[in-house]
């Protein structure tokens, strides 16, 4: 696994909009070189923002959206349409307003799809395997570029400290009695979290630094979940000033003056 690299911004806003920036970048670079690329979204204030703002850049037509996969790294188990659903908010910030392909767009099925969480974590799995190649060694994809977000708590995907799905070596698990609403989720494991080649955690505000700072120590990934998400090639903690403010000092590179 990379080690990470931290590039702290000046506030959440920016943070949105540099994130935005190295996305559309890192995919016309990967589409360059091999045709196609694949992009793990997460929700959240500030994933979602990055969203909203690739939409509002010109730059995205740079991407050749019909040549992208779209992943979930987790999802909320609720009916499809629901506000609180990542692909809801995806969809709304970003996906309605390229051209994306329907079939490489990859979703989470929810209640109403007559699956229970387990089946849907299931479907979820067998999605990935046939996107796997043999040279990603492994049940699911090495995915181009994993969009995290985390927690105060330090939980990544719905991975939430201490929970079973941490031990987990499936790539994809039915999460139940999340700490926080709702309680069922679907998430990719730790596993398929590393198997990506670039994994960027992206965090916010002041109530994250604790967070952030075990996150970038030696702490376990068991209590610090987020202290496992790491990258095959790459690992990048894409923060703000707020979040990062318990770093160790010169860990960070400042990007927004």
């Amino acid at each position: 696994m990379s080690v990470p690299t931290v590039v702290v911004h000046r506030d959440a806003d920016i943070l949105a909009k540099a994130v935005a920036a190295r996305i559309i970048t890192r995919l016309v670079d990967v589409q360059s070189a091999k045709g196609t690329a694949s992009l793990v979204l997460t929700g959240g204030t500030v994933g979602t923002a990055t969203l909203a703002a690739i939409a509002g850049t010109p730059a995205r037509d740079a991407v050749d959206w019909r040549r992208l996969d779209i992943w979930w790294g987790d999802e909320r188990f609720l009916p499809d349409g629901d506000p609180e659903r990542n692909e809801t908010g995806a969809r709304q910030a970003l996906l309605d307003h390229v051209d994306v392909d329907p079939e490489r767009v990859h979703v989470m099925l929810g209640p109403d799809s007559g699956l229970t969480a387990e089946e849907s974590a299931d479907a979820y799995a067998t999605e990935l395997a046939k996107a796997a190649r043999p040279e990603d060694h492994g049940p699911s994809p090495s995915f181009d570029v994993m969009l995290l977000g985390m927690g105060p708590d330090a939980h990544v995907a719905s991975l939430f400290p201490g929970m079973p799905a941490l031990y987990d070596t499936r790539p994809v698990v039915a999460v139940h009695g999340s700490p926080k609403p709702p309680p069922t989720r679907i998430s990719l494991t730790l596993p398929a979290i590393q198997a990506a080649r670039e994994v960027w955690v992206i965090a916010a505000g002041a109530e994250k630094a604790g967070a952030v700072r075990l996150a970038l120590s030696e702490s376990g990934h068991v209590q610090v979940p987020a202290a496992g998400a790491r990258g095959r090639s790459r690992t990048l903690f894409l923060l703000d000033r707020a979040a990062a403010g318990k770093i160790p000092p010169g860990l960070g590179r400042l990007a927004s003056p």
